[in-house]
């Protein structure tokens, strides 16, 4: 169901920029934070109660439920630990010119690192937080799973439910989908496969499209599998419901651009759009996990070369605080 309306009298423009001008279609989320809403007006899971709401309870619910989804191209940086100090997100001046920060990691047992350093702050710091980093265009989303967790044998739709109250209830813009269940696609083709679809469908469900991101950072080799020729379901699902996915596993500009078929203008040529192929890689040699190391110089020269070939998704760094960007001049 959809309800369609003019922007809501009292709410912040700031929150609707880049939406829909003039209107929003807003399919009904099922959420806890929407059920707790609406229990305050005696409207549990009534959506034709919103023409009877007033002006003000109708705008702060628009701000509570919409997530902030960043222009392209996405720069990303992921963080899995808080700085020097207790400050838990990379300050604004050390990240300039990106538009995402991954808040590493959260599991199925519960938030770890950073997003259990987030989901600890009161409710009015995350918000006061929040609204300063979609204002300088920095979406925060939360990353699940990453190599600690490989939870497929658990119910995909379950878990993708879970993640999902955890953005909405935790005041974040989304999530990004760090599955690493390597072993599991060579062993058992179309298992893993088949739970991450599901666990994308239904995130999309609780996190509708257009109003949240939604982002995945497999592993090369696993992306690459999800996307085989074959597969059609899952390369019309990457174009439609997915904001970006990360390529990491490379060793050169050839590997990652032409010569593998987990390279950026091979997936492309499978039927993914170029431009939601993100170029990811550890920002140091510390921070290197299981996808190799490029030093930035070369790197800067792998993009080079993606441009020229029509390509602007944008780039991934793993990780801050351990690697911070260089400053724009002054």
């Amino acid at each position: 169901m959809t309800l369609k309306t003019a922007r809501p009298e009292g709410a912040p423009s700031d929150r609707f920029s880049g939406i829909h001008p003039g209107s929003i279609d807003l399919p009904i989320v099922y959420s806890p934070r929407l059920s707790r809403f609406f229990s305050l007006f005696d409207r549990r899971w009534r959506p034709w109660a919103w023409a009877t709401l007033p002006p003000t309870a109708v705008a702060h619910v628009w701000v509570a439920l919409l997530g902030q989804v960043p222009t392209d191209p996405n720069f990303v940086v992921y963080t899995d630990a808080a700085l020097n100090g207790g400050s838990i997100l990379p300050p604004l001046d050390h990240i300039q010119g990106f538009n995402v920060i991954n808040l590493a990691f959260l599991l199925t047992i519960g938030p770890a690192d950073q997003a259990a350093n987030w989901a600890a702050l009161l409710a009015d710091q995350r918000a006061t937080l929040k609204k300063q980093y979609n204002v300088a265009g920095v979406s925060l989303i939360v990353s699940a799973f990453g190599e600690r967790e490989h939870p497929t044998s658990q119910d995909p739709t379950g878990v993708a439910n879970n993640l999902a109250e955890f953005v909405l209830n935790n005041n974040l813009d989304s999530i990004d989908i760090d599955y690493e269940r390597f072993n599991l696609v060579i062993q058992q083709p179309g298992v893993g496969e088949a739970w991450l679809t599901t666990l994308t469908q239904t995130l999309r469900q609780q996190l509708p499209q257009g109003h949240f991101i939604l982002t995945h950072a497999l592993l090369t080799w696993i992306l690459s599998r999800w996307l085989l020729p074959k597969r059609r379901q899952e390369r019309r699902l990457a174009n439609r419901l997915v904001q970006h996915l990360v390529l990491q596993s490379y060793e050169d500009c050839d590997s990652l651009l032409n010569s593998t078929p987990s390279s950026v203008f091979a997936i492309h040529k499978s039927g993914v759009d170029v431009n939601k192929l993100v170029i990811g890689k550890s920002g140091t040699a510390a921070d290197i996990t299981n996808s190799g190391f490029i030093d930035a110089a070369t790197l800067g020269m792998c993009v080079q070369q993606a441009v020229v070939g029509g390509w602007k998704a944008g780039v991934m760094a793993f990780r801050f605080p351990t690697w911070t960007p260089p400053k724009s001049p002054s």
